[in-house]
């Protein structure tokens, strides 16, 4: 069905980022899944394409372009590539916007030339053991000490934390038993800082290219000029990018979903059985037909969620119900083309088996299903 989200500049882009996967991405991938990471050397070259400084003013040596959208191209074009850009994702999506948001003039001259080019790579590190999606419930501390805060506490399912350079810490500055919301501070603690330590690599079924961590931090001193935003606001400022987060997740859900159906039709044309291709039995007409359509139906979802983002009308609600829907046709979607496959399609060999394993973490992260359930509830006044 038509889009028509885009103009010519984003259609130019596309084609930048789609020569780029295809020359750069695509040979390299299988390797990059098994050493569990991005080489730094991606960043660099997607910096010096531009990619990654399309947001960042022009006078740190970004495009200055405040428009989601360039993001939404990177991740369809990936998928329809079959492979992933893992932490670049993150990096554009989900924590850049908050040095954006909250660096003063003094971090946006020491960081934002390094975000353009490539140089300095992030993560932020919310999720704590035990906490999971509770993020009142952060334990982890940091106690003012003169210029400095003193940092304690451990943190794991942290994207990029590995290669890191400049991590966003949400820390408990102070309690107050009345507002368990009240008193989460952002402080960004850089590779190097005594008592800043990276703990195992955690092993996952899937997206194996996008490195995730357990972070600990033991007494570390961080400056107060490393400070993101005012103290004791972070809660409302994780609360203000949440809904691009689901929004990064579902964007990822549809083209991934898509993908998926385009590489089952290729299969089923040419795999044949009783003499027949698999294309030519009625089930397998059906399956594909109703997949075709529930993609369908969360495109057309999600690009009007797109633009109210692009124009700052988007609600935490309606990202909420995006983002379920969308992961929920990704992981059916998934699911029924990989049985088209039969047991190859249990092989790894074969792009339907990532596709497969990758799709499961879609309902968890940035909120399960489950939580995307209970905001949306809210919003009906349940």
């Amino acid at each position: 069905m038509r889009r028509e989200i885009y103009t010519p500049d984003h259609e130019e882009f596309r084609k930048l980022v789609r020569e780029f996967v295809a020359k750069e991405v695509v040979p390299n991938h299988a390797s990059w899944e098994r050493a569990g990471r991005l080489p730094r050397e991606i960043f660099e070259q997607l910096g010096s394409l531009g990619v990654l400084g399309i947001a960042i003013p022009e006078e740190y040596g970004g495009a200055g372009l405040d428009d989601y959208r360039y993001n939404v191209v990177l991740q369809e074009e990936a998928a329809r590539a079959l492979v992933t850009l893992g932490t670049v994702r993150t990096q554009l999506d989900v924590v850049l916007p908050y040095f954006l948001a909250y660096a003063d003039t003094a971090q946006r001259r020491r960081w934002f030339p390094g975000l353009a080019t490539g140089a300095l790579l992030t993560a932020v590190a919310m999720t704590e053991p035990g906490t999971g999606s509770d993020l009142a419930g952060i334990r982890t501390t940091a106690v003012r000490d003169g210029d400095g805060y003193v940092l304690n506490g451990a943190k794991t399912f942290i994207t990029g934390g590995l290669l890191a350079d400049l991590v966003i810490v949400v820390a408990r500055t102070s309690s107050d038993p009345a507002d368990r919301r009240a008193g989460l501070t952002l402080l960004v603690v850089e590779d190097g800082m005594p008592g800043f330590t990276r703990g195992r690599v955690l092993d996952k079924m899937g997206i194996k290219v996008q490195d995730t961590v357990e972070l600990a931090f033991d007494d570390v001193r961080v400056p107060v000029a490393n400070r993101l935003g005012e103290e004791g606001a972070a809660f409302g400022y994780l609360g203000h990018n949440l809904p691009q987060e689901r929004m990064t997740v579902a964007v990822g859900s549809v083209a991934q979903a898509r993908a998926a159906l385009d590489t089952t039709i290729a299969y089923v044309r040419e795999r044949e059985v009783f003499g027949r291709s698999v294309a030519s039995f009625q089930n397998t007409k059906f399956e594909l037909a109703a997949v075709a359509a529930e993609i369908e139906a969360a495109q057309a979802m999600l690009d009007r969620a797109v633009l109210d983002l692009v124009d700052g009308e988007l609600t935490g609600a309606d990202a909420a119900k995006v983002k379920l829907f969308c992961t929920e046709t990704q992981a059916r979607a998934v699911d029924r083309c990989l049985q088209l496959f039969g047991g190859y399609g249990y092989l790894t060999e074969y792009p339907i088996a990532r596709l497969y394993a990758d799709a499961r973490i879609t309902r968890i992260y940035a909120g399960t299903s489950e939580v995307m359930k209970v905001i949306i509830a809210k919003s009906l006044g349940l």
